[in-house]
């Protein structure tokens, strides 16, 4: 194998991983977003927090994988839910929460 062959080889396993940390973390942001929305409506504040803290980190592993102006926006959105939801205000919370999911399932959508 001569090294032309060895870096492309390595190139595609490096491209298809990332593709892979994309598609395997973006679904699971969006269901901890679910969940930060379903427990934020229920005035359970700390609870919002954990998921939505939990879809953050999801979310920023897709964004490193690949870059997605969606799945930034829906960062700004996860880290205002975590704020708000720290100084108890669900409510609040639930807002942000909701902003970030409907960007993180844009995110989720195929390119063309």
């Amino acid at each position: 194998m001569n090294i032309k062959s060895i870096v492309l080889t390595t190139a595609l396993l490096l491209s298809s991983t990332w593709a892979f940390a994309e598609s395997e973390h973006l679904p699971q942001a969006v269901e901890h977003t679910k969940m930060a929305i379903t427990h934020g409506k229920a005035g359970h504040a700390p609870i919002l927090v954990e998921h939505a803290t939990a879809a953050l980190t999801h979310a920023e592993a897709s964004e490193k994988a690949e870059a997605n102006t969606h799945t930034t926006e829906g960062i700004t959105h996860l880290k205002a839910a975590i704020e708000v939801g720290n100084k108890g205000d669900a409510k609040g919370g639930t807002t942000h929460a909701v902003e970030a999911l409907k960007h993180l399932e844009m995110a989720t959508v195929p390119k063309k």
